[in-house]
């Protein structure tokens, strides 16, 4: 059975906002983010204060941390939140890049299911931004 697409979002970066350095022991970039969410348990946007902060070390590995909020409404149409910690570690830009999500919500609905570790997140680039897509891992049959 192949993984199912729970959720998709639309991440929007504007240049001007990253901020980074490089340093002896490697190199720190923050990128602050808005956007949109959209799938079959969740319709919403990103909060104000959503940053992807990425730390590369000296051989050149990649750990992207993303933390954002989410305001909209449940698959039962009723608002709610999730916030999300999106983790990945890689070379490069390989594209898609590889994560590991979690989240937590105040939706009764979502809850028993997205307080899990049964996922996994895939970044995609996207003019403007990248699209993240999520995913639930589903198991070999």
């Amino acid at each position: 059975m192949a993984d199912k697409l729970i959720l998709e979002v639309y991440v929007d970066i504007k240049p001007g906002d990253v901020s980074a350095f490089k340093g002896p022991a490697g190199e720190v970039v923050t990128i602050p983010f808005s956007g949109r969410a959209e799938g079959p348990i969740f319709n919403g946007v990103v909060r104000p204060g959503a940053v992807d902060t990425q730390r590369v070390n000296l051989s050149g590995v990649r750990h992207m941390s993303a933390r954002y909020m989410l305001d909209g409404v449940d698959s039962e149409g009723k608002p709610c939140h999730i916030f999300i910690e999106n983790n990945g570690w890689f070379n490069g830009m390989e594209i898609p890049f590889k994560t590991v999500p979690t989240f937590l919500t105040d939706s009764p609905t979502l809850a028993p299911y997205l307080h899990q570790n049964k996922f996994r997140g895939e970044g995609h680039g996207r003019e403007g931004g990248v699209l993240i897509k999520l995913f639930e891992v589903c198991p070999e049959n």
